[in-house]
Parts: C-alpha cells; structure tokens; sequence
C-alpha cells in the first residue's frame, strides 16, 4: 500500500500531520476518518440520487410526500405494525 506521501501533497499532509498532533492521534487516524467520512457521503448521494430519479420516474413531487407518509402511517397501524 503506497504511504501518505504518495497519496496527499506535501501541503496537505503537512496539514494532515499538524491536526494529529493537536489532537493527539496519529495522521493515518485523520486520514482514514476522513475517507470513511467520505466513502459514507458519496453513498448517501447515491442513494438520494437513485430515490430522486425513482420518485420522478412515478410521477411524485415533493409536495407529495407528507401525504405518502401519512397514508403509510395509516397503513401500518391498521396492520398492527
């Protein structure tokens, strides 16, 4: 696996490396914090993504969702959910 050095500029694992030693921690921490951050971000959007072409695709609009949560609510209370 290719180190630090490889995979930032030198600017931003100077910057990298100055955060871990303010906050006690090691830089591979901040690093791999951030790309977990990132990874779980770039999910979300594709999700959001998918579910936005989806609700156009059947028609639905923003305005429409308080009443699809309310029906469904109703739904599940009827089941006994």
């Amino acid at each position: 696996m290719a180190n630090g050095k490889e995979l930032l500029s030198d600017e931003l694992l100077e910057q990298v490396e100055a955060a871990a030693r303010a906050q006690h921690r090691e830089p591979s921490e901040i690093v791999e914090e951030a790309v977990r951050k990132y990874l779980k971000s770039e999910r979300l959007e594709r999700f959001v993504d998918r579910t936005e072409r989806r609700a156009r695709a059947k028609g639905l609009r923003e305005q429409d969702v308080p009443r699809l949560i309310s029906e469904v609510r109703r739904e599940n209370e009827e089941r006994g959910r």
